[in-house]
């Protein structure tokens, strides 16, 4: 805005007759107004170039440079002025003029009457002020508007680093992700060889270590340890002798003292080599406590009740629910008996409601070679003692498959029962 000292709005009038000039200075610093005169239309324009004001009143009729043409002045200098044209002759000429050259805002025609020359200054004022300030408004709101855009330019490039980066994690993830299942199958890979009813009892843990983490009662990081537990458990039994462990699962009435003492050490082989598959540390406790029991009675290091970590306590549900050679009814019973006992019972509880989801396996039942049939569906893989499978889990039985069991001199007096889904 360009109101004078003191907050008053600024006036300039121009007058080449000193007494209406007088008159007209007179009149409006009595109502408050800045006023500066000027008699002529080039003295105007030269106080015009040094400063701005609210309103400019001029004689339309003036040696020199008329009215008209101090106003064209007055408008590319000033635009938002408010232009009060003062004559005695309102001809059409001085009207088209006013238009085309000088964007007058109101006549004035001599002589005034002081009313009117009061309101349309005072119009004049207030048109001026809502010119100004929304010319203040434009500018601010353009100013805003380019720090708005180069805030969203600054903002993009961010945004655009942000959605780089995570694009690279996402790629590092997949790629950690890719490794780790690779090595967890490579896992499995060795277990299987070494022993293939342990490779079977793995997958099967397995299983329903993955159901039982689907349930509510695991934390998002308990979840990826009770599962890559669940894979790596038993890796540590690699590290005995190979006749051994299968003497501990084929037959274990010749397992001595000695044997057993060894076989309970797998668990803290099992924590030492699963830290090379795994770095979160729980996967690696979790399978050392595995063989715990809820009592203190368990091993290797005799710990009880919440001092065994949660994930340990329901891995040892699921490992002793798929012993080898146990009916599943029998191993469900046990667990139910040893509960509070040799497992927790939230663990048994979270266990119990797993094996009422549709995923768990299949009943089976054992039958005697003698009763094989046609189609039936083998339920754990049939193995010779040098630990060669000799038929395969899920295998559909043939005539020819019947046969060779039956005849196979091999498995004379070695295969007597078989296990078939139901």
């Amino acid at each position: 805005m360009t109101t004078g000292h003191r907050g008053k709005a600024s006036l300039l009038i121009v007058d080449d007759e000193p007494d209406i000039l007088d008159a007209l200075r007179e009149q409006l610093t009595w109502e408050g107004y800045e006023v500066v005169a000027a008699p002529g239309g080039r003295e105007a324009l030269a106080v015009l170039q040094s400063r701005g004001f609210d309103v400019i009143i001029s004689d339309q009729r003036m040696p020199g440079m008329c009215g008209l043409e101090l106003m064209g002045h007055a408008q590319k200098l000033h635009p938002t002025a408010s232009r009060v044209l003062l004559t005695g002759v309102l001809s059409l000429d001085t009207l088209v003029g006013a238009i085309n050259q000088g964007e007058i805002f109101r006549f004035i025609a001599k002589p005034w009457m002081r009313a009117e020359l009061l309101a349309t200054v005072e119009n004049a004022v207030q048109r001026h002020q809502l010119l100004d300030t929304n010319e203040q408004l434009s500018r601010g709101t353009e100013k805003l508007n380019r720090q708005l855009v180069h805030a969203n330019a600054q903002l993009q490039i961010q945004v655009n680093e942000l959605t780089a980066q995570k694009e690279q994690l996402d790629d590092a993830h997949d790629a950690l992700s890719a490794n780790f299942e690779h090595s967890l199958g490579l896992c499995y890979r060795i277990i299987n060889t070494f022993d293939p009813l342990l490779g079977k009892q793995t997958k099967a843990v397995v299983d329903l270590c993955r159901q039982m983490a689907h349930m509510d009662d695991f934390a998002p990081e308990e979840k990826h340890v009770l599962t890559a537990s669940a894979w790596l458990h038993d890796i540590g039994l690699i590290g005995l002798d190979r006749g051994l462990v299968h003497r501990f699962f084929h037959k274990p009435q010749e397992i001595t003292a000695n044997d057993r003492a060894l076989i309970r050490e797998h668990p803290i082989y099992g924590q030492a080599l699963a830290a090379f598959v795994d770095r979160l540390s729980a996967v690696g406790v979790t399978i050392r406590a595995h063989h715990e029991r809820y009592d203190g009675a368990g091993y290797p290091d005799g710990l009880a009740g919440a001092g065994i970590p949660w994930t340990a306590r329901c891995l040892a549900v699921a490992v002793a629910f798929v012993q080898p050679g146990v009916p599943r009814g029998s191993a469900l019973q046990s667990i139910l008996d040893q509960s509070g006992k040799a497992f927790d019972p939230e663990a048994v509880r979270v266990f119990l409601k797993t094996t009422q989801r549709p995923e768990v396996p299949r009943q089976v039942r054992e039958i005697s070679l003698a009763e094989l049939r046609p189609g039936m569906l083998i339920a754990r893989g049939i193995y010779v003692p040098s630990g060669m499978l000799l038929i395969a889990e899920g295998q559909q039985l043939t005539d020819a498959e019947i046969f060779k069991l039956r005849s196979n001199e091999f498995t004379h007096g070695q295969v007597s029962q078989v296990l078939v889904y139901r």
